[in-house]
């Protein structure tokens, strides 16, 4: 069990707890999870380290409560798990592995319109100097990721455009998922929606399983060119 300080500011004041890492993250992702099996000890301190615990006025002054499992669950959710040096590589590692997968599959070469091997890719990042923050998902990261190494290596994102049509019956469960890639909307006089959008080839399967799923196949759907 590795342990780590999770930690919290509040009114001018550090108030620390010692978790169990993979415990601790699993809580503050999911939300899932005993507390006191994620505590080492179930006491709040101002400092880990020092052994200075929280005097029970302090806790009650800053989180209205002097429970420590729910200021723990807190500490947890809205504040910082130190994370050690082999953890966070180990994070980049695999973030760095995503991204190249990414831009292998959604990405060509302009002058071809071919893919590039994920080598190639992997050899373009590390020459750009390319650097990866594993706090960040893939999705918040790839558009300035590409734009750095589009000076070494000719690469952009295959899209598709597709025009559709979505009965007003399920505009509003459907509407979530189009307008991230809508270009284009028009709503009609009978209430269903037509819209033109453009995303990742590569996306076009995975999209077409939620839209089919959420519209039950009465989606109209249409491939624009050029």
């Amino acid at each position: 069990m590795a342990e780590v300080i999770a930690r919290i500011k509040s009114y001018g004041k550090n108030f620390e707890i010692l978790v169990d890492l993979d415990k601790a993250l699993a809580f503050k992702k999911t939300g899932q999870g005993a507390m006191s099996n994620i505590l080492s000890v179930p006491t709040i301190f101002h400092d880990v380290k020092k052994g200075l615990r929280v005097s029970d006025a302090d806790l009650k002054s800053a989180f209205a409560t002097a429970d420590a499992l729910k200021i723990s669950e807190r500490i947890i959710k809205e504040g910082e798990v130190q994370l050690p040096a082999d953890y966070r590589a180990k994070m980049r590692e695999a973030r760095f592995k995503q991204i190249i997968d990414f831009l292998s599959i959604t990405c060509v070469d302009p002058r071809t319109g071919s893919p590039h091997p994920a080598a190639r890719i992997e050899s373009a990042l590390k020459q750009a100097g390319v650097k990866i923050d594993e706090n960040k998902s893939v999705d918040e990261q790839v558009g300035p990721i590409l734009k750095t190494i589009q000076k070494i290596l000719p690469i952009r994102i295959e899209t598709k455009r597709l025009a559709i049509k979505v009965p007003a019956i399920y505009t509003g469960k459907v509407y979530g998922l189009l307008k991230e890639f809508i270009i284009k909307e028009e709503w009609l006089a009978d209430g269903s929606l037509s819209c033109a959008i453009e995303l990742p080839a590569a996306s076009q399967s995975t999209f077409f399983d939620k839209l089919n799923g959420i519209t039950h196949g009465a989606a109209i759907t249409q491939e624009l060119k050029g």
